[in-house]
C-alpha cells in the first residue's frame, strides 16, 4: 500500500521555478531520502503534501486522502518538521513543547518527556536564547511526540553538532522499527546513506532519480589510488585509462566499475607499491547528477 503518493503534481511559480510533473510514492515502513540542490522544489513538494500549497495540476495524497482538500484530517497522521521553524520567542521550550501540544490534541506528553531527556535539553530556557542546535532539537521534539505513522522531516539535523546528529539516526532507526513511513530531505548525504532505503533526487523542480540505494551502491564506481614503483609505469598505467583517470607523480586515480580481475591483471605488469580502493559515495553520485566532477 502506497502511504504517500505523488502524482503529476505541478505548481509553477514560473520562470522555471517550483515542481513539474512530479511523481513518486513511498509504501508504508518505508524511509526516502528526498534530495536535491536549494531551490530545486523539495521544500515545494513537502508544503503540497502538507496541505498547505494547492497544485496546478495532479495531486499530492496520503493514506488516500488528497492532501489539500482533507489537510486536517491529513496533518493529524503526519510528525512534520519544517525547514524554517515558526518559533514564539518569548515562550521557554517547554512551554512551547506544551502549546503545540495543545494545538495537536496530544493530552499524553510521556513521549515528548522521553525525547527531551534523549536530545538532552533544558526546556526550561526562553527560545530567543537558545542556539540554532538547541532551537532544531525542540522542533525535533515537537515532531516525533505525537508518536505518528508518518513523518515528514525538512533538513532535521540543521545546526545539531555531530553527537545529536548520530542521535538522530538511531532515533529514525527506532522509528523505522516501530513501521513508520518516513520522507526525509537532507544535505547531509552520510545521513541518508544510514537511514534510508531508496532515494528521490529532483532537479529544477523534475525527478531525475528514484532509485533504492543498495542498488545503486552495486552500480556506483570505484576510486582507485595506486602507487607506482617509478613514475615510467604510472605513465604506461594512465595512458590506459586516461579517460577516467589522472596522476600525480607516481599517484594514478583512477575511477571505474570494470571487473576487478581485469584491472588486477593489467597492473600485475607493473611495479606497485601500494593501492587503496573505495566506492562512490551518495555526494559524488548526486553530484553527477548536478553537472559536478566526478574527479
Amino acid at each position: 500500500m502506497n502511504v504517500i503518493e505523488i502524482n503529476n503534481l505541478t505548481k509553477d511559480f514560473g520562470n522555471n521555478k517550483g515542481i513539474f510533473d512530479l511523481s513518486f510514492s513511498l509504501k508504508q515502513g518505508e524511509i526516502v531520502g528526498f534530495l536535491g540542490s536549494n531551490g530545486a522544489g523539495k521544500t515545494t513538494t513537502i508544503r503540497h503534501l502538507m496541505g498547505f500549497i494547492k497544485a496546478d495540476n495532479g495531486s499530492a495524497k496520503i493514506l488516500n486522502m488528497d492532501c489539500f482538500k482533507n489537510a486536517y484530517s491529513v496533518q493529524e497522521k503526519i510528525g512534520y518538521l519544517p525547514g524554517e521553524i515558526a518559533f514564539m520567542d518569548n515562550m521557554t521550550g517547554a512551554e512551547f513543547i506544551h502549546f503545540m501540544a495543545d494545538m495537536k490534541n496530544i493530552t499524553d506528553l510521556q513521549y515528548a518527556r522521553e525525547l527531551i531527556a534523549y536530545f538532552d535539553i533544558d526546556t526550561k530556557i526562553k527560545i530567543k536564547k537558545m542556539s540554532k542546535g538547541m532551537k532544531q532539537k525542540i522542533g525535533l521534539i515537537i515532531a516525533f511526540m505525537q508518536d505518528t505513522p508518518i513523518l515528514i522531516l525538512d533538513e532535521p539535523t540543521t545546526g545539531l553538532d555531530p553527537l545529536m546528529q548520530t542521535k538522530f539516526v538511531d532515533l529514525i532507526k527506532k522509528e523505522k522499527a516501530k513501521g513508520k513511513t518516513i520522507l526525509m530531505s537532507s544535505h547531509i548525504f552520510e545521513e541518508i546513506e544510514n537511514t534510508c532505503e531508496r532515494i528521490v533526487m529532483i532537479k529544477d523542480g523534475r525527478l531525475v532519480a528514484d532509485e533504492n540505494i543498495n542498488a545503486m551502491r552495486n552500480k556506483m564506481n570505484k576510486h582507485y589510488e595506486i602507487s607506482f614503483s617509478n613514475m615510467e609505469d604510472a605513465i604506461h598505467f594512465q595512458e590506459l585509462y586516461s579517460a577516467n583517470s589522472y596522476r600525480k607523480n607516481n599517484v594514478v586515480y583512477l575511477l571505474s566499475n570494470q571487473n576487478i580481475n581485469h584491472l588486477i591483471r593489467e597492473l600485475s605488469k607493473f611495479n606497485i607499491e601500494d593501492i587503496n580502493a573505495r566506492y562512490q559515495n551518495l555526494e559524488e553520485v548526486f553530484m553527477k547528477y548536478y553537472g559536478g566532477s566526478e574527479k
